[in-house]
């Protein structure tokens, strides 16, 4: 078959290597000038001359995402040498929190538990009893739960060192407005799944080096046909196949984010057959309906700056010093990149660029002792829908031989790049 993608994100892009892979005539269609949609690599240069790659935002992945691992291998990436693996870990500067060890799941979840640093034997209780219930309820809950009420036999401190850290990670919204079910599933996946599901996977190189462009070279170098720097205004339906941009394909897979989904879904439903524009209408008044939150990452460095890990976790919010935004903080020397330079993460990010970095900054010097120098603040407005309790997501079918992909589009999974990458699969299996 013909097949036309609109969006080379991590989505757009798997389903672009699985139509291929199939034997099918693929062309994808990208509005911007490079591959990875909200997951790309952006060039800085740093205080102190030297350039640099960045990504838009400090991506992780986990062991558990064996769809994204699967199509990094097929295309000729190595998951071991491209990120760094280590077990779970939620510790903090002061060396209190959650440190898994590389056991089977889920004696790894049950041992970290026990040692956990900091934690009293009531602390360590409450989370052995809650993740008991979890298992023996099969890892669900009332969709209308949010991840608080789920957890509402936890102490305090466990909320604060684990549940707050891990649920703005995974679903970019504070515990009190994220959905429980969701938080489940990743917490199956990934602490009580197969072992290795909940190690860390930190990226060693710029993300699009990680996979969407070595996807688009695969894809290329097997007859497929990706133009940049094109954006697909309308579509049209004409007798069972689908005209963009003046020619025609036996199938289209849509594959930009939900806002730019659902205009573009408007332009195709008067073309339709008659029977099926409603249910058209519908998915993209779903589609515009859902909402979004910010993610910042602030760039900083400092000469000769070394954090003791990798990854740390960071006390965010009110302190009597000020407000602290970020709740993580990586160090990218650790991680193939520059030394001295460090990412902070502000989920469910609120405000603006200047305050959230000034802000980070002094979090910086608080919490970690250290004097930096801004090099990049960048905000994601729409980086995940709002992932909240009882959504209503839009399918991936939208009219016969119409499909959409997108970490929004219905699934287990809150907006991650293994929910892009499962979604894009999906669409051409």
């Amino acid at each position: 078959m013909r097949l036309a993608i609109i969006g080379a994100g991590w989505s757009g892009l798997a389903a672009a290597v699985e139509a291929v892979a199939a034997g099918h005539q693929v062309t994808v269609f990208e509005s911007g000038r490079t591959l990875g949609g909200r997951a790309r690599a952006l060039p800085v240069t740093l205080p102190d001359g030297q350039p640099a790659l960045l990504d838009n935002g400090q991506h992780i992945l986990i062991g558990a995402y064996t769809e994204a691992l699967r199509l990094m291998r097929l295309v000729g990436v190595d998951p071991e040498s491209a990120m760094l693996r280590m077990p779970l870990r939620m510790e903090f500067p002061d060396g209190r929190g959650l440190r898994l060890p590389d056991w089977p799941a889920p004696l790894d979840a049950l041992a970290g538990i026990a040692r956990a640093r900091g934690w009293s034997v009531a602390d360590k209780w409450s989370l052995l009893r809650c993740a008991i219930g979890w298992q023996l309820h099969g890892f669900t809950c009332p969709p209308d739960t949010t991840v608080s009420a789920l957890c509402g036999g936890l102490t305090p401190r466990v909320m604060a060192e684990l549940v707050d850290p891990l649920c703005v990670s995974a679903l970019n919204m504070a515990p009190a407005q994220a959905g429980g079910q969701v938080f489940l599933r990743v917490l199956r996946d990934s602490m009580f799944g197969a072992r290795g599901g909940s190690h860390l996977l930190l990226p060693r190189a710029d993300l699009g080096t990680l996979f969407p462009q070595s996807a688009g070279q695969w894809a290329v170098a097997r007859g497929a046909e990706i133009r940049t720097g094109e954006r697909v205004q309308a579509c049209t339906a004409v007798s069972g196949l689908w005209m963009v941009q003046g020619d025609l394909y036996d199938k289209l897979v849509i594959a930009t984010p939900a806002p730019d989904a659902g205009r573009l879904v408007r332009t195709v439903v008067p073309s339709l057959p008659a029977e099926v524009q409603q249910s058209a209408l519908d998915w993209a008044r779903t589609s515009l309906a859902l909402e979004h939150t910010a993610i910042t990452t602030v760039y900083a460095w400092g000469e000769g700056v070394a954090l003791p890990s990798p990854m740390l976790a960071l006390r965010s919010g009110p302190d009597p010093g000020g407000h602290h935004p970020a709740q993580f903080v990586f160090d990218r020397g650790q991680l193939g990149g520059p030394a001295g330079l460090l990412a902070f993460v502000i989920s469910a990010s609120t405000g603006d660029r200047e305050t959230a970095q000034r802000l980070t900054l002094q979090q910086a010097s608080a919490q970690l002792g250290l004097k930096l120098e801004p090099v990049q603040t960048v905000v994601e407005k729409r980086a995940t829908f709002a992932c909240t309790p009882g959504l209503h997501r839009p399918g991936m079918q939208i009219a016969p031989g119409l499909r959409a992909c997108g970490d929004y589009v219905e699934g287990p999974y809150p907006a991650t790049l293994e929910g892009a990458v499962r979604a894009g699969v999906a669409a051409i299996r």
